[in-house]
């Protein structure tokens, strides 16, 4: 049976914060702020006021003033909510309270019906705790106006429960843009859509391995308390994170620094690309990786239809705020790498302690499917989603390569364990600043993803 620790925690929280620095910094924080001006919609649905619904049982939220949420929330679930004024046409921000402790997922919005039009698709994940509460965003540029009938339905690979919900929101914004949300420039992507399309596939040499597969092999930069993605402009406001790849990456870095700064510690020298991760601890002392390989790959049953990444595109995986015990046997997990392999745990059980001919080693794993419009999004996940169905669709249809960091740090561990600069095992994360040149990296999409052939760093089989 699920347990339910409380949190005198509340998120209906809006304070009218103004300006570059409270945006920043709201981000850094998890806080969603709504646009200074008068909305058009303002909607917010309790989510025990549903209509009719398969699947969902109420609870008492924890926190104060929280009310009642929808729990045990798993996969093809759905609630129906009548009389939902979604308010004229214009940019709408469609956001969701919720919790949950293990297992990743997605909560469509429909209108009309359960297989209606895709109003939008809110990403969930672990926030620390079943009660333990975070609000998610999407932004929906065009939307069925007024009042309209609205299905909220659970997708989710993981088995059971994967997520509770306290409530949603509508919020119109008129036609100016969101904040946090960085828009692509389409015409400059339809561009570089159009240099990918016309590029000639080399042919596969016949001893390929036929997987779909590419990196860049990347030794460890410098660290900084920066993250240019989470708290732009403002150097010493982040955690320590430990930076590979480009050299001038700082709380600075814009995607034209990058570009103009063409020292890198990775291979090849035209993934110009920032990537970074909380810095590791061992008895009190910085362990910084002697190296990561960031795969760019697909999971999806066809391929084909991977496009390159948009230039500046930028992205986080994993939860920096999530702080829960991660022992043997638990996903998203240090492990050790090389003869012998783990031999033990630490003292508090969340580390791996590795044989003395072995190394701890961790992936992370970020979304592979793309909303199409935008380069970033306030929290640095909602423009993008992990497919659940082995395709990208809805308002996810870009499919994009597969990133995913392998790090690989000098060290075998011991019982004492180790720390990270954001907190514990569980709170590993990572970060993603897109500057490859755009014909090396469209090559390499079109040669070794497309054509399901492994390709080294040079890019070649």
């Amino acid at each position: 049976m699920r347990r339910h620790p409380v949190h005198l925690h509340r998120s209906h929280l809006r304070p009218l914060l103004i300006g570059a620095l409270a945006i920043a910094l709201a981000a850094a924080l998890g806080i969603t702020l709504g646009a200074p001006a008068a909305r058009a919609a303002d909607v917010t649905v309790q989510a025990e006021s549903y209509a009719a619904q398969s699947g969902v049982t109420l609870e008492t939220t924890g926190d104060m003033g929280g009310g009642q949420n929808a729990a045990f929330l798993a996969d093809g679930d759905w609630m129906r909510f009548d009389q939902v004024d979604l308010g004229p046409a214009g940019r709408l921000t469609v956001s969701a309270r919720i919790a949950a402790a293990t297992g990743s997922g997605s909560v469509e919005l429909h209108t009309g019906s359960l297989t209606g039009p895709l109003l939008a698709v809110i990403q969930t994940g672990p926030t620390g705790g079943w009660q333990t509460w975070a609000t998610r965003s999407a932004d929906v540029t065009t939307h069925p106006t007024g009042v309209q009938t609205v299905f909220a339905v659970l997708r989710s690979t993981t088995p059971g429960d994967f997520v509770n919900i306290n409530w949603f929101s509508f919020a119109g914004g008129g036609d100016g843009p969101a904040p946090g949300w960085v828009d692509v420039d389409q015409t400059k992507w339809q561009a570089q859509l159009a240099q990918f399309r016309a590029m000639t596939p080399a042919p596969v040499l016949g001893n390929a391995v036929r997987v779909p597969e590419f990196n860049a092999t990347c030794t460890y930069s410098h660290s900084k308390p920066d993250d240019p993605i989470v708290v732009p402009g403002l150097p010493g406001a982040s955690h320590m994170h430990s930076f590979f790849g480009n050299k001038s990456t700082d709380a600075f870095t814009t995607t034209q620094s990058l570009l103009s700064n063409t020292g890198t510690t990775c291979t090849p020298a035209k993934d110009l690309s920032a990537y970074w991760i909380p810095t590791l601890y061992e008895r009190g002392k910085a362990v910084e990786p002697d190296g990561m390989i960031v795969y760019y790959g697909s999971r999806l049953p066809d391929p084909t239809a991977t496009m390159p990444f948009p230039e500046g595109f930028r992205m986080i995986a994993g939860n920096a705020k999530l702080q829960v015990a991660t022992p043997a046997g638990s996903p998203n997990q240090f492990w050790c790498a090389g003869a012998g392999g783990e031999i033990g745990r630490s003292a508090d059980g969340n580390w791996p302690r590795c044989a003395s001919t072995a190394k701890l080693v961790y992936q992370l794993v970020f979304p592979d499917c793309w909303d199409g419009k935008h380069l970033d999004s306030p929290d640095h996940k909602s423009h993008v989603a992990f497919t659940y169905d082995g395709k990208c669709s809805g308002a996810y249809p870009v499919a994009i390569p597969s990133v995913s960091f392998v790090i690989s740090y000098p060290t075998s561990g011991s019982a004492d364990g180790f720390s990270l600069a954001s907190g514990m095992a569980s709170s590993i994360h990572g970060d993603f600043f897109n500057a490859w040149d755009t014909a090396a990296l469209g090559q390499r999409v079109k040669d070794c993803i497309v054509q399901s052939a492994k390709c080294n760093s040079a890019g070649t089989f």
